[in-house]
């Protein structure tokens, strides 16, 4: 018998049907960007156990094991390699509150939406809202330490949770605080490779009373930027702080039809709390700012108006896919102070390239969603993704990174070696062989 009958005949053995080994596999040759070859094997584990029995099978037969959740990850982290076994984690889905202690346990399979969705009957939420709440899984959530339109205010996942459950690649598992060395930290944002997540506990935050919301439209994306610049200069810590460049607004014109005002720049922000007081003034102070830099400003009138303006932003992908067939999603960081010149050198870079380029994201925390939308039946490929890597490069030119959620995976792992110097690359090869000496959780992603 053959390794690859071997393997099979153990998965069958261990996973019955849950052991996917048919043409049902093509499916999770997929992210939301990118596509890999067909998996050798995808598994879907109901509980730690299965996991750890999982990866003594892997680690016996020198597989490689790639693990994933919802699948709408942005950089490739969650598309297999040759030969790879995907353990797609969307079986594992228990979920148990604590109000009186104010955390709860999600295991990875447990969508973003529904830890804050069964916290509230308790006036409890889970902050962490990345734009696929709905879908996306806390697992990957962790694996890509995600953030969200309330990142500025209040941070991202790995700022929520309190102790990490792990598969390790000798098939033992560990349940861990975060006290002295704080090895769930190193695992946080480490994309699945080095380690695999079986459970997390999470902290939960009181519901705030009151919130206020506007939108300002701007004559163009660098006065916008400045506007947020200025406004958090001057004190502003609101909950969300989002835009949406012209070509974004077009497009989700065009998408909803909502007289969202075409050729502008604009931002959307909500302040929170529970003086509301407080939460108005900290929105007056925003508007004052936009007005003074050319801004019309709107004001939501209530929960129902202001729930029509956030569907705005979360329309843009859908939206975006309306104007070219694909599209290669950036995700950079970069300080807020260098927002203005980073904005304008990105509009400048794609009318360079004659390309499109859709800008939109977390504005108030520095992070960035540059969306270059080409179709490859006319437009060349190999320019989308050298203008990718220049516009990776104005980030770093101005202090930033080349990611602030959505990972480093396939897509910028190349880019690497122009963000991370040398000795550094090495400690994180250190860790990863010290860790997975066997190479086998998600190879070849993250590092180059």
């Amino acid at each position: 018998m053959g390794v690859l009958e071997a393997v099979q005949r153990e998965l069958k053995a261990l996973f019955g049907s849950r052991a996917l080994l048919g043409p049902e596999r093509g499916v999770y040759r997929y992210d939301a960007i990118l596509v890999g070859p067909e998996p050798l094997a995808v598994v879907l584990p109901e509980s730690r156990e299965e996991v750890q029995a999982l990866v003594r099978l892997a680690r016996k037969h020198g597989l490689p094991l790639v693990p994933r959740g919802a699948g709408s990850g942005l950089s490739g982290g969650a598309v297999p390699e040759e030969g790879a076994m995907v353990v797609a984690f969307t079986r594992m889905t228990r979920l148990e509150l604590d109000p009186k202690g104010r955390t709860a346990w999600a295991e990875p399979g447990v969508t973003t939406a529904r830890i804050s969705e069964e916290a509230r009957p308790y006036g409890l939420f889970y902050p962490p809202d990345p734009a696929s709440w709905r879908t996306s899984t806390l697992g990957g959530n962790l694996g890509e330490n995600a953030g969200g339109p309330l990142c500025f205010k209040y941070g991202v996942t790995g700022d929520y949770l309190l102790e990490l459950e792990f598969v390790d690649a000798f098939g033992e598992a560990h349940r861990l605080s975060r006290q002295a060395y704080d090895l769930p930290g190193l695992l946080i944002g480490s994309e699945g490779t080095l380690g695999l997540i079986t459970g997390a506990r999470v902290r939960l935050l009181p519901l705030p009373r009151h919130r206020a919301t506007l939108m300002a439209a701007f004559p163009e994306v660098g006065s916008l930027a400045e506007a947020v610049s200025r406004a958090i200069a001057e004190g502003a810590v609101p909950a969300k702080l989002e835009f949406l460049d012209p070509v974004c607004v077009g497009a989700v014109e065009d998408y909803l039809g909502m007289g969202l005002p075409r050729g502008h720049a604009l931002l959307l922000a909500e302040t929170d709390g529970d003086d509301i007081e407080v939460v108005q003034e900290e929105l007056s102070l925003l508007e004052r700012t936009a007005q003074g830099l050319g801004a019309r400003v709107r004001r939501a009138q209530d929960e129902k108006e202001a729930e029509a303006l956030w569907r705005a932003r979360r329309a843009v992908s859908p939206a975006l896919g309306r104007i070219r067939p694909k599209r290669v999603n950036e995700d950079i960081a970069v300080p807020r102070s260098r927002l203005p010149q980073v904005v304008r050198e990105i509009a400048a870079l794609a009318e360079a390239y004659g390309l499109i380029v859709a800008q939109f994201g977390h504005i108030g925390d520095g992070n960035l969603h540059p969306n270059i939308l080409f179709d490859p039946r006319r437009e060349s490929e190999e320019r989308v993704w050298e203008l990718a890597h220049e516009i990776a490069r104005v980030a770093l030119r101005h202090g930033g990174v080349l990611s602030g959620e959505h990972g480093i995976g396939l897509m910028k792992r190349e880019f690497m070696r122009e963000a991370v110097d040398g000795a550094t690359l090495e400690a994180f090869r250190a860790a990863k062989g010290a860790l997975d000496p066997q190479g086998l959780f998600n190879p070849r992603k993250v590092l180059p």
